[in-house]
Parts: C-alpha cells; sequence; structure tokens
C-alpha cells in the first residue's frame, strides 16, 4: 500500500459516512413534512406543508 492510499482512506469513508448521513436526513425530514401536510388539522397548516413538501422534492435541472 502506498503513502497515499493510507492517508486518502479515511478521508474517502468519513465522505461516505457523511453522504450517507445527510441523505437520511433528508429522507426523514421529507417523510416528515408529507405526514404534516396530511395531519395537520387547519387547512392553513396542510398548505403550509404542502408548500414545503414542493420546495423540497423540486427538480434542480432543467431551467
Amino acid at each position: 500500500m502506498s503513502v497515499l492510499h493510507i492517508a486518502v482512506e479515511p478521508v474517502f469513508r468519513a465522505g461516505v459516512v457523511l453522504s450517507a448521513v445527510t441523505a437520511f436526513v433528508y429522507c426523514v425530514a421529507v417523510v416528515t413534512v408529507a405526514a404534516s401536510s396530511v395531519l395537520f388539522r387547519t387547512p392553513q397548516r396542510r398548505r403550509d406543508a404542502r408548500a414545503t413538501l414542493r420546495i423540497l422534492m423540486r427538480r434542480r435541472g432543467g431551467r
């Protein structure tokens, strides 16, 4: 093994773990907002939750 490989491997693993944690947190946020858009009692709060969900699910490409 080269010295570069030994030095880069922990950084790569940390990046993978950080990416996985970020994806998990994002999924939890989307599920929470989606559930809120259905379960809130007042129509205004449901509309707000749906608007937030629209923002979270917006696609980045195209325009």
